[in-house]
């Protein structure tokens, strides 16, 4: 069926369509983070690119990447249809992380891009790994109270 909008006005309605974000990754993210005892993370930052998570005392910030979105190497497929259009989505996708990630780095924050794939159950050991080589660290217990 034909669109009955102009190209310029179906975009248009398009981008005043709000995201809800990748909501079931993150909860994978955040029950990750729990299960393994690392705190300190923050939701809803307004920094450049507006990243999933931040870890403020750590300066760090953590995008969780759909494979599809983000076009990951290992898992991504290619729509046959309007497959030009979604080649270069997706190509102006990562130049824009890439340059987010620049941005960040230039105002003092080291990023941390974890692809969807990586929270699969037989992955957390690894991203987990990944999350503390970064400096982010678990809440020492165990002290003893004086």
């Amino acid at each position: 069926m034909a669109d009955f909008l102009s190209r310029k006005k179906r975009s248009a309605l398009m981008a005043k369509i709000k995201g809800k974000g990748n909501a079931a990754t993150e909860l994978k993210l955040i029950a990750l983070f729990r299960r393994h005892g690392i705190v300190g993370w923050r939701r809803g930052s307004r920094l450049p690119g507006r990243p999933d998570f931040v870890f403020p005392a750590a300066r760090l910030a953590v995008f969780v990447d759909g494979c599809f979105w983000h076009g990951c190497p290992r898992h991504a497929t290619w729509p046959k249809q309007n497959a030009t259009f979604w080649r270069a989505k997706i190509r102006r996708n990562r130049a824009r992380d890439r340059e987010v990630g620049r941005e960040l780095r230039a105002l003092g924050w080291r990023v941390l891009r974890i692809w969807q794939h990586a929270l699969a159950k037989r992955q957390e050991a690894r991203t987990v790994a990944r999350i503390l080589k970064t400096g982010v660290r678990k809440p020492e217990t165990g002290k003893a109270k004086r």
